[in-house]
């Protein structure tokens, strides 16, 4: 049986892992560009209303609480509430701390989507996640073995495809680009034989 992260490990990897995805966030905000998830439908909503979106994600995040609470349990949950609200905070406050004079629209994917990705994955290894569709990805490759990075890489295609409207044929296939970079580092390293954390 593997050996259980300290408390200390715990907070230094979700702490990384909110920080990672808050970068992330940035470029993808800075491009103009969607993502998928949870932090997708934000963005959506916070491109069509201008509110805060750390403010959106949170208030988003909420239903899916009960659902982690009821399958993958208390300690998940509770981590996991502490990742949302972080990463609630840290994604209106980053503008302050970081801006880009210039960033190219295709690195912003790729970067933004590794970032995300080791970060998400950071977070899983904690027995956390950022809620919304990680949770159930991760459920459905608990119970039937689907691996988690392709299940959330179909429900982040269908995201982007409901944000198209949106943006310009570029940023979208951009968006796209995004996704694949962050359910790739997902799908390869968090399946069944692996170090999964869960």
């Amino acid at each position: 049986m593997p050996k259980r992260h300290t408390w200390l490990e715990d907070a230094q990897g979700l702490l990384s892992g909110v920080l990672l995805m808050a970068l992330a966030i940035q470029f993808f905000k800075q491009a103009g560009l969607l993502t998928g998830g949870v932090t997708g439908l934000a963005f959506l909503l916070h491109y069509t209303t201008h509110w805060a979106y750390g403010l959106i994600f949170f208030a988003i995040s909420l239903p899916f609480y009960l659902f982690a609470y009821r399958v993958l349990g208390r300690e998940f949950t509770l981590k996991t509430f502490a990742c949302i609200a972080g990463l609630s905070l840290l994604a209106d406050l980053l503008p302050r701390w970081i801006g880009f004079a210039r960033l190219d629209p295709l690195f912003a994917s790729i970067i933004g989507g590794l970032l995300a990705g080791v970060g998400i994955l950071m977070l899983i290894r904690h027995k956390a996640s950022l809620g919304g569709v990680t949770v159930l990805a991760l459920y459905l490759q608990q119970r039937f073995g689907w691996r988690a990075g392709h299940v959330q890489l179909g429900f982040d295609l269908a995201i982007l495809a409901c944000g198209a409207a949106m943006v310009s044929t570029p940023q979208l296939l951009y968006s796209v680009a995004g996704a694949l970079a962050l359910n790739l580092v997902i799908a390869i390293n968090h399946r069944p034989g692996r170090y999964m954390g869960m």
